[in-house]
């Protein structure tokens, strides 16, 4: 395993982490076999694990206080997200800041959390949401400040909303936050025109997430793909999504170079950005745990076919059906 450096912070964090969405929030979900997972991850060198509130309602900071505890010796990095209190994914444009995130709100939750994952302190606090006009309302700034002299978070970040890199930028420039958590993968490259930039000048870490597009580019999945009743994945992957998504999928295959396969591709791809601190795949298995590390070691694609899969950018806009 590789590490870079996190921001302004100084961590050496894992280049490779681990989103922990899919442990709680999709159906097929087992703690045991998560359990094993993060074990295995930490075993081979991944420090950075990114939760929710929101990722089964506190199941998945238990699991991540659980694996803490189970390993003493080492530092493990354990970021988690206040979930808005409106409940709305995405944020939108005319929501206010005492509709998502009022300063007592934002303590309930970070002390909820950290009960949950029965942790003293979280390295890392996150918006879940995030409009860039909340801003001019530093309420919310001087809540974290707050939370961090008592030592109870360490560091803060926002994540943005999805196909909206944009809306961050200020608050990036504003000096007010640690890091950022935005969507970065082989098809939505835009976070590179303005969004890194910004954070490299400010030293703000990139934590890069939907690497593989929500399972797209793992390119298992094709135009008949269904989930059980309740999994998210049937209202984000509609028709409308999952046939051009398969199809620009199927379009990468002739690029995959022999031995790989179209998820080390798409993590490498990902690798080659040096403003990128980590990358969190959603892992549940001790089998997707070995595949995904192993690319640190591989380390970033050849520069030539980096550039083909440039082309492959995708200009995407938020939809009804993309939160």
């Amino acid at each position: 395993m590789k590490y870079r450096t996190f921001g302004r912070t100084n961590w050496q964090v894992s280049e490779i982490g681990y989103g922990m969405w899919g442990v709680a929030g999709w159906t097929g979900s087992d703690d045991e076999q998560t359990l094993q997972a993060l074990q295995r991850a930490v075993d081979l060198g991944c420090n950075f694990f990114d939760t929710a509130w929101a990722y089964g309602e506190g199941r998945s900071e238990n699991l991540l206080g659980q694996i803490i505890r189970a390993n003493p010796d080492k530092k493990l990095y354990a970021a988690t997200k206040i979930p808005p209190k409106n409940r709305q994914w995405p944020s939108r444009r005319d929501f206010t800041l005492d509709e998502a995130f009022p300063p007592d709100y934002i303590e309930e939750y970070v002390h909820s959390s950290l009960k949950n994952a029965n942790l003293e302190s979280f390295d890392l606090m996150q918006f879940h949401v995030w409009e860039d006009h909340w801003l001019a309302d530093d309420r919310w700034a001087k809540k974290l400040d707050e939370l961090r002299r008592q030592g109870l978070i360490q560091a803060t970040g926002i994540s943005i909303n999805r196909w909206e890199p944009w809306n961050g930028v200020q608050t990036v420039r504003s000096g007010l936050i640690d890091a950022v958590q935005v969507i970065y993968n082989i098809f939505d490259q835009n976070p590179e025109d303005e969004l890194f930039p910004v954070c490299e000048e400010m030293k703000v870490a990139v934590i890069a997430r939907v690497p593989f597009d929500e399972g797209t580019l793992t390119g298992t999945l094709t135009t008949e793909s269904r989930w059980p009743e309740g999994d998210w994945r049937n209202l984000y992957f509609v028709p409308d999504n999952l046939i051009p998504s398969v199809e620009r999928a199927e379009a990468l295959r002739p690029l995959i170079p022999q031995g790989m396969t179209m998820a080390e591709m798409a993590l490498r791809f990902i690798l080659n950005n040096p403003a990128v601190s980590t990358i969190i795949p959603g892992m549940r298995k001790v089998h997707h745990v070995d595949q995904n590390i192993a690319t640190s070691d591989a380390g970033p694609l050849p520069q030539a076919l980096h550039e083909k899969l440039r082309g492959h950018r995708w200009e995407r806009q938020p939809k009804p059906w993309s939160h």
